[in-house]
């Protein structure tokens, strides 16, 4: 490919041409910016993550696999798994391989070390040029990256789960809150903590948090930035879960749904979000849905399972 070699190149490149990593591996991922001539164009790129077992790393991001259920965990824990630019990238990046997974049933977000994530990094925005990447992601057209990373996960075909522990403030707190279910330990320090920094949330959290809290309980706790722990967080809604151990209670929620049918469960999802986000378009997707559902190959699965548990559902059909 005229210099470009088997070493799997993968472009986290942003508008702003920040930086392209490079990893030896072999799965398609993604199309590649290369120069050439003293010209940019565009070519197709063998790229990936490098693999061992069934653990998938990016720089700052796992990946494991456990049966049909992807844990996804945050990996700057000497950082307290703080959100930087780089991280946005490789979360947007990962929803976008695994939608692509019609064998997956759920995922789990989780955070490596002492917490979930202490929010976004802000000695990012030290530095010049990530100031600028930044000032371009406000005010270009459509959705930010600083949206896109976090909303994604709301958007997934499969439910997903987060397990918070340790502090999950500001950034941190707007990526569990795009999870469908939320467990937290007791002791688990949570704030929409952007005023606290003179900012306010801008990575979804408009869509969200809608429907998650009463409007009032969103307003008091953006507004003063509140540090709220996980057993108080439960009563307000923030949380589904409380639990000493939120990652064995994810687990053990993944498992039981991927005892149904995946078409069934997304179906579900769907409409559920529509009923949150589309109201008038809820009762239509109802049916929409079921027609489908009929159709496909799942739903005469489940039937069988009700006499033989043991017979297998078919990937999921549908997205």
């Amino acid at each position: 490919m005229n210099g470009i070699s088997n070493c799997a190149i993968l472009a986290i490149r942003d508008e702003a041409g920040l930086r392209l990593s490079t990893w030896n591996s072999q799965p398609p991922w993604t199309v590649v910016r290369a120069v050439a001539g003293g010209r940019a164009v565009w070519r197709s790129a063998i790229a990936g993550l490098e693999s061992c077992g069934t653990v998938f790393r990016m720089s700052i991001l796992l990946v494991e696999h456990r049966d049909s259920i992807a844990l996804v965990r945050l990996n700057r824990p000497d950082k307290r798994n703080a959100i930087s630019f780089q991280l946005l990238r490789e979360l947007d990046e990962t929803a976008r391989q695994l939608r692509r997974d019609h064998r997956l049933r759920a995922v789990i977000l989780c955070g490596a070390g002492e917490s979930f994530s202490s929010g976004i990094d802000l000695s990012d925005l030290a530095e010049p040029r990530h100031r600028l990447w930044a000032a371009w992601q406000l005010i270009k057209p459509g959705r930010s990256l600083f949206q896109q990373a976090f909303l994604t996960w709301q958007e997934m075909p499969v439910p997903v789960l987060a397990a918070v522990h340790g502090h999950c403030f500001g950034a941190g707190l707007q990526l569990a809150l795009a999870a469908d279910i939320r467990f937290a330990a007791p002791d688990c320090q949570l704030s929409i903590m952007e005023s606290r920094w003179g900012l306010v949330p801008d990575m979804g959290l408009t869509r969200s948090l809608r429907g998650v809290v009463h409007a009032d309980v969103a307003r008091e706790l953006t507004y003063t930035a509140r540090i709220v722990r996980g057993d108080e967080a439960q009563p307000l809604g923030l949380v589904t879960h409380v639990t000493p151990d939120p990652l064995a209670a994810a687990m053990a929620l993944a498992q039981e749904i991927a005892q149904r049918s995946p078409d069934a469960v997304l179906a579900a999802k769907r409409v559920l979000d529509a009923m949150q986000h589309q109201p008038r378009r809820a009762l239509r997707l109802e049916k929409l849905w079921q027609l489908r559902l009929l159709r496909g190959r799942n739903a005469a699965v489940a039937r069988k399972r009700a006499t033989d548990p043991e017979t297998p559902f078919a990937p999921r059909e549908y997205d």
